[in-house]
């Protein structure tokens, strides 16, 4: 644990270079590969235009309540989708019913494929609609606790919250904003810890200096908040220590005053440049620093009132809530280092190798120190790692940023009457304001919408765990528990991992032990969106990849959950399915809807066309209520085009590991400044679409198919339009230029060295150790 001193009561300075950027280091070339593997980073900078529009305001936490006019219209949508589709369907039943309509077998399979394409496709618009209309009234009816409640409840309710914030070859300056919005959290009993997944060493001057400067910020921290900290206590205990005596109202002001001044100096020290930057110097530190100065503010006003009397116990709370602010320890944890624990490259084990040695004293043995036996005593290859006891535990990712009072809230509401077997309580994270790219405006618009859907299904206790941020009950974690030993190690895991969306496979889990999930109805934490297409790409094929490995257990819980006698809700298993599910059933839903044109267009009716309009009529209210532009429903369906191919290879990513039964690879998504390129195949995709679609929309206006074609051309514009505007027509020519390059490059074989170990030398030794092997050719 790092604790320090500081002589003067300063933030943390910034005018040191302690913000190296990742973008050119072996760590990040790594996760920066094009579809072959080979890494090619663009030299040049994007080019950077901030986007215009209302998404640069500053977003409230509280959502607006909406009127019941708009709660009743968001229901009656969910009904008229439904009864658009069976009105297409009697259509269609009348269509097939006159004579010779089916009289090929490529008619039949062709009907029966664009059939089934509609059906799901109007699915999972139907479990959008239903989420919103579950998300609306808890919006309306939320209504935030009392400040007096909360820290009434925080003295009386002492508990220990344990912040984890796993990272693996991030941005020091990313990181150290998530674990300064971690480390202000009102919370008495705070520890916040660092999982630094990086190997501990490197041969790179660029990469050792940026571990360096992320160890330090654990340092950093502890040191800088210590002058406030000491102030608050040095009033607490005069309290306390004197308790006949009358409470001095300005005296305690003072102290929220000092914080005030302590948090205002820090954010005008801190750097500005970027949307995250001003989203952690306006909503984390001013915002933080505007509730301290009017709570000051109102103490002093009371304090001219000759009527009133601070209470001891009121202005303790209100002391120890600045106390609680400004406390907190801070660690630096790297499992990397210990040959006791797991190297599995993954952000679940990261975090459970951490879990694992929760409560404990442990003495872990130290990776590498068996190559200097010679060199080291015993007690030196071994080190002793305690970890206290905690009560919940907060996650964070490392691109993400709490709002002050994140943890305070929800922590209050965890313990309220009827959440006793509630495991893991969340705000779905929101994409930040004042993006610079068009690409990442749209790709934040639909995190923002996915937080509505999130919030509707909390209503029908569908919750799923979103992996960016958390709250959980240790007692759940335990539950969870599974012991294995790999390799001659003992592994622990509470989070699977089995798939790379281990968040969404744990929520299966948790609700299979008995324990149910929860969305708090607020805008409490925020997360970085992919600015450029090539980043997206690895972001959203990793989100595509797993969900449906998941979905059988969902189906076996179902199950088993009927056998108990508390079965799932009909709702609560479709909005659950087609969360698993949608991303496979509508990918291939909508290449289905662009190429196939079955019985010369009859089945494309003005009647189909209208079964999405209730869709996109409340995206688009729901993009205005966000805060964004109506119009741009038309940009994230051109998008969602734009990744069809990036879909479908995360699915085609999760056929392949079920049928293996082995894992898939973590892809970081990268955040760099340089634009990371995509593979040609997932530019040279949405063209091909593009152009089948036209030549679909030729063929139908030419036979007189005048809706089929009217939806074949505005997918072809739209495909067109994401291409020039989301992609940029010169980073389309590189990417598919570089792929086309990878593609005819064949590397110098590689000349093998005879191996120079103990083994080489001594043959005598490989034969009684190993046995004799026979020589294996390889499977062609």
């Amino acid at each position: 644990m790092c604790r320090g001193l500081l002589t003067e009561d300063q933030p943390p300075d910034r005018s040191a270079p302690t913000r190296p950027r990742a973008a050119r280091t072996k760590g990040h070339a790594a996760m920066t590969r094009s579809a072959s593997g080979r890494s090619r980073t663009s030299p040049a900078k994007r080019p950077r235009r901030r986007e215009r529009a209302n998404t640069a305001r500053t977003q409230p936490a509280m959502h607006a309540r909406p009127g019941r006019a708009v709660i009743v219209r968001a229901r009656f949508a969910v009904a008229l989708c439904a009864g658009l589709w069976a009105l297409y369907m009697t259509t269609v039943a009348v269509t097939l019913a006159r004579g010779e309509a089916l009289t090929s077998v490529w008619h039949l399979l062709g009907t029966i494929l664009f059939l089934a394409s509609v059906t799901v496709l109007t699915f999972s618009a139907c479990m959008y609609l239903l989420a919103r209309a579950g998300a609306l009234p808890r919006f309306e009816n939320h209504r935030r606790a009392r400040r007096a409640d909360i820290d009434t409840f925080s003295a009386e309710n002492p508990v220990r919250v344990l912040a984890l914030v796993p990272s693996y070859a991030e941005d020091p300056a990313l990181v150290r904003m998530s674990l300064w919005s971690a480390a202000l959290q009102e919370v008495p009993h705070l520890r916040v810890v660092l999982l630094l997944d990086d190997p501990p060493a490197s041969s790179d001057p660029a990469v050792t200096e940026r571990l360096d400067a992320t160890r330090a910020l654990a340092v950093e921290i502890a040191e800088a908040l210590h002058p406030v900290r000491t102030a608050a206590r040095a009033v607490i205990d005069d309290i306390v220590w004197h308790p006949d005596a009358v409470v001095d109202v300005a005296r305690v002001a003072d102290v929220y005053d000092r914080a005030t001044a302590w948090l205002r100096r820090m954010a005008a020290s801190e750097p500005a440049a970027t949307n995250v930057e001003r989203f952690f110097v306006e909503r984390v530190l001013r915002s933080l620093a505007d509730d301290l100065d009017a709570s000051a503010a109102a103490l002093r006003e009371a304090g001219e009132d000759p009527g009133y009397a601070l209470d001891k116990r009121r202005a303790l709370q209100l002391l120890r809530r600045v106390s609680s602010i400004f406390s907190v320890e801070t660690d630096v944890f790297e499992r990397k280092r210990y040959a006791s624990l797991s190297h599995e490259a993954t952000k679940a084990m990261n975090l459970n190798a951490y879990l694992g040695l929760v409560g404990g004293r442990h003495r872990l043995r130290v990776a590498g120190a068996a190559a200097t036996e010679s060199l080291r005593s015993p007690e030196e290859r071994y080190e002793i790692v305690e970890v206290p006891e905690c009560d919940l535990v907060l996650t964070l990712d490392a691109d993400s940023q709490l709002l002050p009072e994140y943890a305070l809230r929800l922590i209050h509401q965890l313990h309220q009457p009827g959440n006793e077997r509630v495991a893991v309580i969340q705000t779905p994270y929101s994409a930040y304001r004042g993006t610079q790219t068009r690409i990442e405006r749209l790709a934040g618009a639909t995190t923002d919408l996915q937080h509505i859907v999130h919030q509707g299904l909390t209503a029908f206790s569908a919750t799923f765990w979103v992996g960016a941020n958390a709250i959980i009950r240790r007692a759940a974690l335990e539950d969870l528990r599974r012991s294995t030993v790999e390799d001659g190690i003992e592994v622990v895991r509470f989070i699977q991992g089995v798939t790379v969306i281990e968040d969404t496979e744990s929520s299966i889990d948790i609700v299979d032990h008995g324990w149910s999930l929860w969305n708090y109805p607020e805008r409490l934490s925020y997360s970085t969106t992919p600015s450029d297409f090539g980043s997206l790409v690895i972001q959203r094929r990793r989100w595509a990849n797993g969900g449906l490995l998941v979905l059988p257990r969902l189906h076996a819980l179902a199950f088993q959950r009927r056998a108990s006698g508390h079965p799932l809700t009909l709702i609560e298993r479709m909005l659950r399915a087609n969360y698993l599910g949608s991303i496979a059933w509508v990918t291939v839903g909508l290449l289905v809807l662009m190429t196939v044109l079955p019985l010369d267009g009859e089945l494309v009716s003005a009647v189909l066309l209208l079964i999405a309009l209730p869709y996109f009529i409340e995206m688009a209210r729901d993009l205005r209520y966000l805060g964004y532009r109506r119009i741009d429903v038309i940009g994230i369906y051109g998008l969602n085009l734009l990744l069809v191919a990036v879909n479908l290879a995360g699915t085609m990513a999760s056929i392949a590991q079920a049928l293996s039964g082995g894992t898939s690879a973590f892809a970081r998504t990268p955040k760099v400044d340089t634009r990371t390129p995509a593979g040609a195949l997932y530019v040279l995709a949405p063209l091909a679409i593009g152009a089948g679609s036209a030549l679909v929309g030729v063929r139908a206006a030419s036979e007189g198919a005048w809706p089929a074609a009217a939806f074949a051309a505005l997918t072809a514009l739209c495909i067109g339009g994401a291409v020039v505007r989301l992609i940029g027509v010169r980073s389309a020519i590189s990417d598919i230029w570089n792929g086309w390059l990878e593609w005819i490059w064949v590397d110098a074989p590689v000349p093998t060295r005879e191996p120079q170990g103990e083994h080489a030398r001594q043959p005598w030794r490989r034969v009684l150790e190993d046995g004799v092997l026979e020589p294996t050719g390889a499977l062609r």
